[in-house]
């Protein structure tokens, strides 16, 4: 997997030139656009912005702000959570009149530099701070309502009566897919009298099978095998780059066990999988992070935060892809249905890691 610079490394729009961990950024936006003046930032997670999932996700959205804006980029990829302060503090020091922070991790980073800086505006994925800062967007997203989808598809589509789940760390933006996930193969139990049962996570007592980080993919690999020795033959990894080592435990057994993908589309984001991929669970980072950049460059910025829902489809269940013809026309009338219901309210959701309605 190609990575890019680590760690401190500031990077931008169209170069690199840094000689040392912290040093001092340069910019080098292209004499023809538009807002070159405008610095657009973004500091990753420790996933880095390769990770095939959400850090990959919301820096689409910020280079389609940028390139549609004609803005001067500057990020900062973060190598371990030692490095949030310092990639944020790197970030207001580069005069960036926008930040974009990816992910839950980053939330004491992000609102310590909004406090400090309110002229500078910031946005955060997967996070919201406890109390509202004037200058800090919440990104939010109720993925647990598509994961419902996703736990009813897994539990349609199961040859063994089971499926398996795993994160990456117990926090909310990840166990909001457990919950969702656990729950929609209870819902098919209930409609069709059936069994399935999931592995690895139990929504009512909040326990489960963690990695430990979302780096680590010969983890993921181990966890996701621990599920298959089990009897699952659906996985649902829920552990960014980690969670890849999952689909390569699935496309090791040779057509006996497949998976669902979150955050993208598993079939674009991490192609090499999707002959085992049922599904994903889509979480639209990109388009919310765009937007946010967006209304920064057009003064149309708010605080007021946003919470993607299937409604607004903010989040979604992917296209069935190879599996397109192996999912049985009647389970994708039910889906559908069910998209409907959780919208009109007649299905309801109980995972306490669901975000309140904006």
């Amino acid at each position: 997997m190609k990575k890019y610079v680590r760690g401190l490394a500031i990077v931008s729009a169209l170069t690199l030139a840094v000689a040392a961990c912290g040093s001092k950024p340069t910019d080098n936006a292209s004499g023809g656009s538009a807002n070159k003046d405008f610095k657009a930032c973004m500091v990753s997670d420790s996933g880095g912005f390769d990770d095939k999932s959400f850090n990959q996700t919301s820096y689409e959205g910020f280079q389609a702000a940028i390139k549609a804006k004609g803005l001067t980029e500057v990020k900062a990829e973060s190598k371990s959570d030692n490095d949030y302060p310092t990639n944020m503090t790197a970030m207001v020091n580069a005069k960036c009149k926008v930040i974009v922070a990816v992910g839950f991790k980053l939330e004491d980073a992000t609102d310590k530099a909004a406090n400090a800086n309110p002229d500078i505006k910031f946005a955060i994925v997967d996070s919201a701070p406890a109390k509202p800062i004037a200058n800090v967007k919440p990104l939010l997203f109720n993925t647990a309502q598509a994961a419902f989808q996703g736990g009813y598809l897994a539990a349609a589509m199961t040859k063994t009566g089971k499926v398996g789940t795993f994160g990456g760390i117990k926090i909310p933006p990840v166990t909001i897919y457990m919950d969702g996930f656990a729950e929609g193969v209870r819902y098919y139990n209930k409609q069709k009298s059936k069994n399935v049962q999931v592995l690895g996570w139990d929504d009512a007592k909040q326990t489960g099978l963690f990695t430990g980080d979302f780096e680590d993919k010969a983890k993921g690999q181990n966890t996701g095998q621990n599920l298959i020795t089990q009897g699952a033959d659906i996985i649902f990894p829920v552990a960014g780059p980690s969670g890849l080592g999952g689909l390569q435990a699935a496309k090791a057994s040779n057509g006996k066990v497949n998976a669902i993908w979150v955050d993208t589309d598993g079939c674009v984001s991490a192609a090499e999988y999707c002959s085992v991929l049922i599904s994903s669970v889509n979480k639209g980072m990109d388009v919310a992070v765009q937007d946010a950049v967006t209304s920064v460059v057009d003064n149309k910025y708010d605080s007021k935060q946003f919470v993607g829902t299937l409604e607004n489809g903010g989040t979604s269940l992917a296209p069935f892809h190879e599996f397109d013809g192996k999912v049985p026309a009647e389970v994708k009338t039910e889906l559908d249905q069910i998209k409907a219901d959780i919208i009109s309210g007649k299905i309801t959701i109980a995972s306490k890691a669901q975000p309140a309605a904006s």
